[in-house]
């Protein structure tokens, strides 16, 4: 008792994490705000972990566009992390990003995001340990008394973008404030989390092959990803590796089908290795439509990428 009440140490929590996907790229990075040009309504489902039913669940929708009037793009998000029916992160926010034109071909975004991140709990289906009797069955109510409170908190983003002709480079830092979600007097910081993503696009317009790497870096936690893109005008297909430094990899494989105003896409990650018997084979399903809702003249915004479908 001594040593435990002697020891102590800070809880740090982490997000959940998406992955390389650029569907949700508006929530990591506030710079991508209006790059496409077109005002654009993007719609995700994403399920994780699914082959051992933990009932990971996340939705997350976003609309942005570019806005000749404020000299960049505007965009605001949503996402909801259902985690096991016990935790439940909703946060939502606004982005914004100025355009900067550097160079003949060369431009900046400077992207700052604001949003709010609310963790919920509900312990109505929480099997406490004094529940578990002998023989394996579970006893109601528990003798321990658990509040289902929850905290809302003030989360400030910060992004740059680089663009140069077909090559585009984005570097992000979330949590600056490193926001406290605790609701019990235990601090439980978000550690501030650093993005950095890569892409180019090369061949013609009939067939064009896209290089696409990722980096994400959240205090110890280390992932990456690398992988290419293979784009028509209608359809693309891609295929990406990724790992992290707990010693886990995994091959992520979608497609996406674009019909002008409307674009469909599909990602499925498996595991390669697991340093743990906790993951399955099966890691995400996700799931998506975007929607351009409004065009918006490139010739006012002549620094607008093709950002990959996936």
């Amino acid at each position: 008792m001594i040593f435990f009440l002697i020891l102590s140490q800070g809880v740090r929590s982490q997000d959940t994490h998406y992955g390389p996907t650029y569907q949700a790229m508006l929530m990591n990075n506030p710079a991508f705000s209006g790059v496409a040009a077109e005002g654009t309504l993007r719609l995700s489902y994403l399920n994780f972990l699914p082959g051992n039913n933990y009932d990971f669940h996340s939705f997350f929708a976003s609309y942005d566009s570019y806005f000749s009037e404020l000299h960049g793009g505007a965009g605001l998000w949503i996402a909801d992390d259902y985690l096991g029916g016990i935790v439940n992160d909703l946060r939502g926010g606004l982005a914004y990003a100025y355009s900067l034109r550097a160079g003949k071909e060369f431009y900046i975004n400077a992207g700052l995001g604001a949003a709010f991140f609310h963790r919920g709990f509900t312990f109505a289906g929480a099997v406490l340990p004094d529940m578990i009797d002998r023989l394996g069955g579970i006893s109601y109510p528990s003798s321990e008394v658990l509040s289902d409170g929850g905290r809302t908190v003030l989360d400030m983003s910060t992004g740059f973008l680089l663009i140069y002709r077909k090559f585009f480079a984005g570097l992000s830092v979330n949590h600056l404030s490193q926001p406290d979600l605790s609701h019990n007097g235990s601090p439980e910081r978000l550690k501030r989390k650093f993005s950095m993503n890569a892409s180019w696009l090369t061949g013609g317009n009939n067939l064009g092959l896209r290089p696409i790497g990722f980096l994400e870096i959240q205090e110890s936690f280390v992932t990456g990803s690398a992988g290419v893109s293979a784009e028509t005008q209608h359809l693309s297909m891609t295929m990406l590796f990724s790992a992290n430094n707990a010693g886990n990899s995994g091959l992520q494989t979608g497609f996406a089908v674009n019909a002008g105003r409307l674009g469909i896409f599909y990602n499925y990650r498996f595991s390669l290795k697991s340093a743990s018997a906790l993951l399955p084979v099966s890691l995400l399903h996700q799931a998506g439509i975007s929607f351009s809702l409004n065009r918006v003249d490139k010739r006012d915004n002549p620094g607008t990428i093709n950002m990959p479908r996936m």
